[in-house]
């Protein structure tokens, strides 16, 4: 039987590209869903057939178009059952991110439809010697519905290394930390203190954040293959270092690999497939990589490490591709990011670490509910404000005009001075259609933007918690191993002690993740407010201008 699908918003065909023009509200059946690089082939009523993006149609029925928000594969929060069978480790964050379409109520309908083969991003003769040890190639598979950028490429056919040479992402995953007879002494230490609000990160005693500004096109291959660079300031050096969206993709991937066990990372903003040099949709996706790199400055683990510092401090190409290198060789990643993790606090009791594991998961399960209802409602808002709203406005105007106009038919003398206060009158409400259409982009923009931030890290969380919770798991089986002898009393102890520290490690990271929410949402709700009054008091104004021109009778 063939799949059935409701295009959800307006697509225009671009000649020569094998598209498929479609209309919100068409329906149409799909020919192939597998094509690749955030695209299905489709074919409409009248038998035409081309691509059309994934994220523009609701396959099947009962689909949420917001789905790509709140779902995922592999970041389910439907069930916690679901966790224990999840990956443990970082390597099923890839997944649970989701691709960004929203845009596409923000007047960007070609942003952001995920990776295409073949494109100027793609890993080739700019790396010397062996290929880039990035093992998520780009690849011809996407996920129709909801899954992060990342996973359109982690197909293992298209891995350029084995997953199972990364500690944390091969199976037994937790053992390795869990279970290692020696833990090696690692000359970086990430040192966990009891503060105020219980375990936290240490801070630096001096922050920084990362301009992303001044993108421009380059070429190569004698022009055949063209591409964005971007300027990056460090605000603590103020010397600049240039990179493509490509780096920025290595050192999201750097940081998934080495963090992602304990640290959400959220995704980059998606490439595109066409009109990726559009001078729109160059704006917003360098918007959205300076918001990813202010994340990532705030972090005080990640800031600080060797590879995100690398990344913005290398003097020239040697160094770079040195300090690349050494970064795709770190063995302390996965689960084994815990063994550089220092608690300075005692060992907690299982079922405290177990207590403190289940609050997380309620707490960011109950947040990324609210945050898809309030990306609904935005973008219905959005919506309504730039389509039915402005139009209503805009007929009232017209009415009242028109209206005035009949008046002035009539030859009475007397009613000058109404007809004029009428025009007028219409003339705000037109106005007025303007400034409901406009208004969206100065206030809502910001709080929808923020939510999509906080949507890409609550989509990590699902993996984060599987793997604590495989990890006590794994600890509750110890007495049965220890009965068996196929492990020792001390190995047990250990391993008590280490699922403690991953536990200490968690409180630390949503300790941040608070202080983080609590300032990002007062910032952005106050904006939206402070907007919202000067929007209505601009209105108000233009309604008592109107007004004082009717004449008092």
């Amino acid at each position: 039987m063939a799949t059935k699908a409701r295009v959800m918003y307006d697509f225009a065909a671009e000649p020569g590209n094998n598209e498929l023009t479609v209309n919100e509200g068409e329906i149409i059946t799909i020919t192939n869903l597998d094509v690749g690089g955030g695209w299905l082939e489709g074919r409409n009523i009248k038998g035409e057939r081309g691509l059309v993006p994934t994220d523009y149609v609701e396959v099947g029925s009962g689909n949420d178009p917001w789905s790509a928000w709140s779902a995922s594969k592999s970041g389910n929060w439907e069930s916690s059952e679901g966790w224990g069978a999840q990956p443990e480790g970082a390597g099923a964050q890839r997944s649970t991110n989701t691709p960004n379409n929203w845009d596409t109520a923000f007047g960007h309908p070609q942003a952001y439809q995920g990776p295409a083969t073949g494109d100027d991003d793609d890993w080739d003769e700019d790396w010397d010697g062996p290929k880039s040890s990035s093992y998520f190639k780009d690849s011809e598979s996407a996920d129709a519905g909801g899954s992060q950028r990342g996973n359109s490429r982690a197909s293992s056919s298209s891995m350029k290394i084995p997953l199972n040479k990364f500690p944390g992402f091969a199976k037994p995953g937790t053992e390795q930390y869990l279970l290692a007879k020696q833990l090696a002494k690692p000359k970086e230490k990430i040192p966990i203190i009891v503060g105020d609000y219980g375990p936290m990160w240490v801070y630096p005693t001096s922050t920084f954040d990362c301009v992303v500004a001044d993108p421009r096109k380059g070429s190569k291959m004698y022009g055949l293959k063209s591409y964005i660079e971007y300027q990056l300031t460090p605000t603590n050096t103020n010397r600049s270092v240039n990179h493509r969206y490509k780096h920025f993709d290595w050192l999201y991937e750097r940081l998934l690999v080495k963090f992602g066990s304990a640290i959400p990372i959220p995704s980059l903003p998606d490439k595109q497939v066409t009109g990726r040099f559009e001078e729109e949709f160059i704006k917003m996706r360098m918007e959205r990589l300076q918001a990813w790199m202010t994340r990532m400055c705030r972090h005080p683990v990640i800031s600080e490490s060797e590879v995100f510092q690398q990344f913005l401090n290398f003097r020239d190409e040697k160094e770079w591709k040195t300090g690349k290198r050494k970064a795709e060789k770190d063995e302390l990643a996965g689960v084994m990011i815990f063994s550089t993790m220092e608690p300075e606090a005692p060992d907690l009791d299982l079922v405290e670490i177990e207590q403190k594991c289940e609050a997380v998961g309620k707490f960011t399960k109950a947040m990324d509910d609210g945050v898809k209802e309030l990306l609904t409602v935005g973008q219905e808002h959005w919506k309504r404000c730039t389509g039915p709203l402005p139009k209503e406005y805009q007929k009232i105007g017209k009415a009242l005009q028109s209206l005035a106009t009949v008046f002035s038919s009539s030859g009475y003398q007397g009613e000058t001075d109404l007809n004029d206060a009428i025009t007028e009158a219409g003339k705000t409400y037109e106005e007025i259609a303007s400034l409901v259409a406009e208004q969206p982009k100065k206030d809502l923009h910001f709080l929808m933007e923020c939510n999509h931030e906080y949507k890409g890290f609550l989509g990590c969380f699902p993996d984060i918690i599987g793997t604590h919770k495989g990890a006590i798991e794994k600890v509750k089986e110890s007495d049965k191993l220890v009965a068996t002898s196929k492990i020792t009393p001390q190995d047990k102890q250990n391993m008590v002690k280490r699922v403690s520290t991953m536990s200490y490690a968690l409180q630390a990271e949503m300790n941040h993740f608070h202080s983080n929410r609590i300032y990002d949402y007062n910032s952005v709700i106050r904006l939206y407010l402070e907007q919202q009054v000067q929007f209505y008091e601009t209105i108000a104004e233009k309604l008592r201008q109107a007004l004082s021109r009717f004449p008092v009778m």
